[in-house]
């Protein structure tokens, strides 16, 4: 089984200030192609900020997002995930809270952020490897394939 740390591994994580506007975050955002971020007060997970914040608590509520800072309309208090947690975990928690974005953590020191594309593609990855190593060995017994 696959832990967390293994994909975090060389990784950027990209952040929110909590103080930032939804404006300057949602242009991060859109600059790195990402959908969400984590968000960080004094160094510290507060939240998570992501296109759903933005089209739920701002644009339908009227909030001007030049104006409105991150902290006002993030999702707080967000589940966390430790880097030695297994992928399997981290999946299941997604399934169980329809949520595709999780931060990781070592207290609320953020030491990571993954998303569901994330944890999909190195899964896709690993049976891909496991084909390959089975295809391989079927060519080699010989009076096979």
């Amino acid at each position: 089984m696959n832990t967390i740390r293994e994909i975090l591994h060389g990784r950027d994580t990209f952040s929110a200030n909590a103080h930032d506007s939804v404006l300057h975050t949602a242009r991060y955002m859109v600059e790195h192609n990402i959908g969400a971020v984590p968000v960080l007060n004094e160094g510290q997970l507060e939240g998570i900020f992501s296109e759903r914040d933005i089209m739920k608590r701002v644009l339908v509520e009227g909030l001007d997002p030049a104006s409105t800072r991150v902290a006002e309309v993030m999702t707080r208090n967000p589940l966390v995930v430790s880097p030695d947690d297994k992928i399997e975990h981290c999946l299941v928690l997604m399934k169980q809270h329809g949520f595709r974005h999780l931060p990781v953590c070592n207290g609320r020191k953020l030491e990571g952020f993954l998303s569901l594309r994330d944890l999909l593609l190195h899964e896709v990855n690993e049976k891909d490897g496991e084909v390959r190593l089975m295809r391989e060995y079927m060519h080699a017994i010989p009076g096979q394939g």
